[in-house]
């Protein structure tokens, strides 16, 4: 690498291993705070006036008392969420302020950065490419991508591209030692390669498919292997396979380089340390997540992905099923299952709800979509600090979709 190379990861043993598809509570724990922000006591919500359904008064009242919730007590600056029923139907909700030096309003449907949720995008190319013949999923790696995995107990001749994307390959995290070096990269564009070799210094978490346990170097080397087989930029192929085909209109995966947020959007805080004020790290090149957390989008159109993809419109039957066969992964949630870069829920009304989340510093996101075909996504503008404020978020994402 080169001499700006982050420096190795801690040795204190600290865990990175309890929360399921999120950037990780014990990696990010000095990039979030929720006790003590520091913020106004209260907010006044602000609706949409972009709807194109009225819904059920009841449902509204209670989607509005979640959305004021989600920022009561100064616990966040801004909360935003946007429902869609089976017919089409839409409404979004916000809360809070978009911008704490100004003051300004939280745009409806903001843009925001979606964290992992990326890695849904990324397995639907890969699964694209499994129809088309062009990949197996059952593999090794090593077949499209030789000598490109090995390190302490890493072999990429002993895992396959299915155990990539099922987060069951055993592959050391590479995002603790980002994490801990966040104000270097902040700013500054990080190759794939570099935080795969990031990721190598460690040692494998358990042999290849032993067990199920997250870890975001999976979803680099998934990207690694789209670029190989295609001969083109992961972001084009995102575009072109997934955004353009559906028509998600606010969607996009950053160029290099691009360490803004394009259209309307809330501003995303943390706190480098637990009672420090919040910062602003809206701007941020986000290559550091790459394949596995660098997109943006706005709760509606990840409401329009989650519903295609389970609709059958960007995926042939043999691939979604195989996308949505599972294993168990019970954190964050109970009863959680995951698939290929698609993660079930239990509802606490009965069936699952199927989607993803994601984290990155600034910005936490969760949804779902039911069988029935409604849907739901809720974005906050800074991380929890704690599993308590994680399933604050996830509660509101359940009591939308049981209303």
């Amino acid at each position: 690498m080169s001499d700006n190379t982050l420096a190795p990861a801690s040795t204190s043993g600290t865990s990175t291993r309890r929360n399921g598809p999120r950037w990780r509570a014990a990696t990010l724990i000095a990039l979030t705070l929720v006790a003590g922000l520091g913020l106004p006591a209260a907010y006044g919500a602000a609706y949409a006036d972009e709807n194109t359904g009225t819904g059920t008064a009841d449902a509204r009242t209670d989607m509005r008392k979640t959305v004021d919730g989600l920022v009561a007590d100064g616990k966040r600056p801004a909360a935003l969420i946007s429902t869609r029923e089976r017919d089409g139907r839409t409404r979004t909700y916000t809360a809070g302020v978009g911008d704490l030096a100004t003051g300004a309003k939280v745009p409806a449907d903001g843009q925001v950065r979606i964290g992992s949720n990326t890695k849904t995008f990324t397995a639907v190319v890969v699964l694209q490419l499994v129809g088309e013949g062009k990949i197996d999923l059952d593999a090794p790696i090593e077949t499209y991508l030789p000598n490109l995995l090995r390190g302490e107990g890493v072999d990429g001749r002993h895992i396959t591209v299915r155990q990539l994307l099922q987060h069951t390959s055993g592959l050391p995290e590479y995002t603790q030692t980002v994490a801990e070096n966040f104000t270097e990269v902040q700013h500054r564009y990080v190759e794939p390669r570099e935080l795969l070799d990031i990721a190598l210094k460690g040692k494998a978490s358990f042999p290849p498919g032993a067990k199920w346990e997250y870890s975001n170097t999976n979803y680099i080397v998934a990207g690694l292997l789209v670029q190989k087989i295609t001969g083109r930029p992961l972001a084009e192929e995102i575009n072109k396979r997934v955004v353009e085909r559906i028509g998600l209109r606010h969607t996009y995966f950053p160029q290099p380089g691009d360490m803004t947020i394009r259209e309307k959007h809330p501003k995303g805080y943390f706190a480098p340390q637990p009672g420090a004020p919040l910062r602003d790290v809206t701007v941020q090149d986000p290559s550091w997540g790459w394949a596995a957390g660098a997109m943006i989008s706005t709760n509606s159109d990840l409401n329009r992905f989650f519903t295609a993809l389970l609709d059958g419109r960007l995926l042939r039957p043999a691939q979604l099923k195989e996308m949505r066969t599972t294993v168990p992964a019970e954190d964050p949630v109970p009863g959680s299952r995951y698939g290929l870069g698609l993660m079930s829920k239990p509802l606490s009304c009965g069936g699952v709800s199927w989607g993803h989340g994601g984290d990155i510093p600034g910005y936490e996101t969760r949804g779902g979509v039911t069988e029935s075909g409604r849907a739901v996504n809720v974005a906050v503008t800074v991380l929890p600090g704690d599993l308590a404020a994680l399933t604050e978020v996830e509660k509101a994402v359940d009591g939308a979709l049981c209303r």
